[in-house]
């Protein structure tokens, strides 16, 4: 395979466009962050432990996953266990989350909010405690 010079390929038709749609995409890789600190590692650990126990407590309860309200379209998002754990991993080992694809239309009643996680898995304990 041959390499093409750039002399020969045709004109970027969005060449000093400030409305070039591929501009986000570069500002992604240009807009990175410092890394997360220790405390955010472990603060993202924990969140990723949380996780499990959260869906091995409620999947087979029918809970498909997390709900979370979206602070900048203030819509809620729909995010299945994998997808999560995924979405917490990418931050962990990148700093940042990627875009991705919404849910297809969900069901909101096969969601729940991480505080309900929280407090069935807090109940589970108090109640296994008890006995």
């Amino acid at each position: 395979m041959q390499a093409v010079p750039h002399e020969v390929l045709p004109p970027d038709p969005f060449a000093d466009d400030p409305n070039d749609p591929a501009r986000e995409i570069t500002e992604l890789d240009e807009d990175l962050d410092e890394p997360i600190s220790a405390e955010e590692r472990a603060e993202l650990l924990a969140d990723l432990a949380d996780l499990a126990v959260y869906q091995a407590l409620l999947a087979p309860r029918g809970v498909r996953g997390i709900v979370v309200d979206c602070g900048e379209c203030d819509e809620p998002h729909y995010h299945d266990w994998h997808l999560l754990r995924a979405s917490l991993e990418q931050l962990l080992s990148d700093g940042r989350m990627r875009p991705h694809e919404p849910a297809f239309d969900p069901n909101p009643g096969d969601y729940v909010s991480w505080d309900y996680c929280r407090g069935f898995a807090d109940g589970v304990t108090a109640h296994e405690s008890a006995y």
